[in-house]
């Protein structure tokens, strides 16, 4: 992209404004006609190239001993100046010469917005027909150079680097003088500015003090800290994570993400979203899961993970964090950067049972259900009581009190006999658990909907999002490799998953129940097998008989076949609640609470009662196959007219759904969807082209 040639400076200004201008973008605040306010510096790309010599670095910005580490991609600086003079003391340490090689300036205000700086080696001298004093050739096509411009925010940001030089180096820390023709501001203030930027931006890839800089590799290894004031990472991680995030930024259409800074300027807390998560946070938000398994299990990486549920009922991504430990501040700011971004309230959100995040989620989230994970707290017995004597007995008696009892009151009893039986009442994790009963307890959650994030069935609990990609030793810059590939998989399972709903037909029909029938043509086709069981298990609910009638309300009593222990059958009673006049159905057993769809007792009671259809308050719109499309239809997306970069990639993405989904059914619709998309990007371009 970078040319010698002076009489290609308006096609390369134009190049670099083309390739970086869009996605350098900080947001859509900027109007977009500033674009055309640019024009390239033709005399000073000339000058630069000819006979500028190198300006002098400031040598109150030199500080003997001090490192300064090489220019990285998505380095940013106050200003022009405060870059200059960083690329200066980085190349006296090294021992080259910088000179600026171009700079842009915007037409009407005249302001700098980019520039190259370069090895003063850059490039060959050109033969000068007047003066025939032969000289030294000093310059030898060296190719080490950053590119640096202003984005939104005023600040610079380095956004192309080469640091190979094909000359030798002088002596790092070396004072090298030149003519200067521009010194910078001799002041220690300007010094401390400089040092200060440059800190924020690498000072914690040198561990948690100066002097990890000097310790060799095989002593690399993560500084311990107590403090929770800092992101504990390997020496280089910090780095890694920036330019990860800028890179995403350049391929990635509306990725996001914030890094959180302490006064030191270190790195604390970070977040990131990418546009599918944010994506699929705008259909479903309604349950949320904040996942600190990793954080809370002592991990190599300190990762929190918000997480969602599709239409599949397969688990979406909404968010990642990096936390500098479980501290309510550190909770706190992750959620509030997710709320800001998402611009949305879950319904209910489901957590371990941690004091920090669940004080974190009460002031974020104050209108919430705030539940905790039943599976999780099951995963937690052997850790918590395998060390008591009596352990099997415990564990059995929890497990049924747990899962077996339909009504608080048997709840109650059942944990009382367990607590007495086997002597465990001082247990300090058992009377924790007691206190939050409330929260975790399935038979205190029948009035909160879960969407199949917390489950009420023995031997079920949700699995970590990067399950399969993250272990007890992963370190975070493999991890960061292995993330891309995680999330490719799971939109790989989503699209399939999509397909296999649109080709569902009646072949897939095991009874002649009118209740299957019609959800064949409603949900997708993870959904609709599993409400497929709960039709088949109809059979298994012998009695369906009334035991109180007041009014319109009947309390049914149903009696189902079910597996007990040792794999004995045994009967069941679930007692459902049907009122007539509205069509309201509910059951004890909380299966559309917990999972979304109604359960074979409710579906027993309308069968008894002549319905032929699940009534519609019970189909929920999130487990349709056409949900998304009914959805941005529903939020006016088809009418569009976003006023910035991020309501519009919104208002694209899901318009273009439906064309993706009809497009994916046949390869002839394929076919034509593929050339739709084409035509349609065609005249998009046109557009741009017309206003030129």
């Amino acid at each position: 992209m970078e040319r010698s040639d002076s009489g290609d400076v308006d096609v390369q200004a134009a190049a670099y404004i083309q390739t970086n201008e869009t996605h350098e973008r900080d947001d859509a605040g900027e109007a977009d006609h500033e674009i055309d306010n640019i024009v390239f510096n033709q005399n000073e790309q000339r000058k630069s190239e000819q006979d500028e010599e190198p300006r002098e670095f400031d040598e109150h910005l030199f500080v003997e001993g001090k490192e300064f580490d090489p220019p990285a991609l998505g380095m940013e600086f106050e200003s022009y100046d405060d870059a200059y003079n960083y690329y200066n003391c980085y190349a006296n340490e090294v021992g080259f010469r910088v000179r600026v090689k171009n700079s842009w300036f915007k037409r009407r205000s005249k302001e700098k917005y980019g520039a190259v700086l370069c090895c003063s080696s850059q490039g060959f001298k050109r033969t000068n027909d007047v003066n025939n004093r032969v000289r030294k050739e000093t310059r030898t096509g060296c190719p080490a150079m950053v590119r640096m411009r202003q984005v939104d925010s005023k600040r610079w940001r380095v956004v192309e680097v080469a640091l190979d030089h094909n000359h030798s180096l002088g002596g790092g820390g070396s004072k090298i003088r030149t003519g200067a023709k521009r010194k910078c501001t001799d002041s220690d203030d300007a010094a401390k500015t400089v040092h200060k930027v440059y800190r924020a931006r690498v000072m914690v890839d040198t561990g948690r003090n100066s002097a990890v800089k000097n310790q060799p590799n095989s002593a690399l290894k993560k500084q311990s800290s107590s403090s929770p004031d800092v992101l504990n990472l390997r020496r280089g991680d910090s780095t890694a994570i920036y330019n990860y995030f800028v890179r995403m930024q350049l391929t990635n259409a509306n990725f996001f993400y914030l890094m959180d800074i302490n006064d030191e300027g270190q790195l604390r807390n970070v977040f990131w979203a990418d546009a599918f998560s944010r994506a699929s946070c705008s259909y479903f938000n309604d349950v949320v899961f904040i996942d600190n398994a990793y954080i809370s299990g002592k991990f190599e990486i300190p990762l929190v993970t918000l997480v969602g549920v599709n239409h599949h009922g397969q688990t979406t991504l909404l968010g990642c964090g990096l936390l500098a430990g479980e501290t309510v501040e550190s909770y706190h700011w992750l959620l509030r950067v997710w709320f800001g971004l998402m611009k949305c309230s879950p319904q209910t959100v489901i957590t371990d049972r941690c004091k920090p995040l669940e004080a974190a989620v009460s002031q974020v989230f104050p209108r919430c259900h705030h539940r905790f994970s039943v599976g999780h707290v099951m995963r937690r017995v052997p850790e918590k009581l395998g060390g008591l004597v009596n352990y099997d007995g415990v564990r059995k008696a929890l497990t049924k009190a747990v899962y077996e009892t339909l009504k608080v009151v048997d709840f109650e009893a059942a944990w009382g006999f367990m607590v007495h039986s086997f002597g465990v009442v001082d247990n300090e994790w058992l009377r924790s658990l007691y206190e939050d009963r409330a929260r975790w307890a399935p038979v205190y959650l029948i009035d909160t909907f879960f969407a199949g994030l917390a489950t009420c069935r023995p031997g079920e609990s949700l699995s970590p999002f990067f399950e399969r990609y993250v272990h007890k030793q992963t370190p975070l810059k493999e991890f960061l490799d292995k993330y891309e590939l995680a999330l490719h998989r799971k939109h790989r399972e989503e699209t399939l998953a999509d397909v296999e709903s649109l080709t569902l037909t009646t072949n897939e029909l095991k009874t002649k129940c009118t209740f299957e029938t019609q959800l064949l043509r409603v949900y997708t086709r993870d959904v609709f097998k599993k409400f497929q069981v709960e039709v088949e298990e109809m059979y298994s609910c012998f009695s369906t008989t009334q035991v109180h009638v007041d009014g319109p309300l009947v309390i049914f009593l149903v009696k189902e076949r079910v597996q007990g222990e040792s794999n004995r059958r045994e009967v069941r009673d679930f007692e459902v609640l049907y009122n007539r006049s509205v069509g309201e159905v509910r059951c004890i057993c909380s299966c559309f609470s917990f999972y979304g769809y109604l359960c074979r007792h409710a579906l027993s009671v309308l069968n008894f009662n002549g319905i032929e259809e699940v009534p519609l308050r019970y189909v929920l719109p999130r487990w349709r196959k056409d949900f998304r499309r009914v959805r941005a239809s529903d939020n006016g997306f088809v009418d569009g007219g976003g006023t910035d970069r991020v309501q519009r990639f919104d208002q694209l993405y899901k318009g273009a759904l439906e064309v993706v989904e009809e497009g994916a059914v046949s390869l002839d619709r394929y076919k034509v969807g593929m050339q739709v998309l084409e035509q349609a990007l065609d005249r998009v371009h046109s557009v741009e082209e017309k206003q030129e």
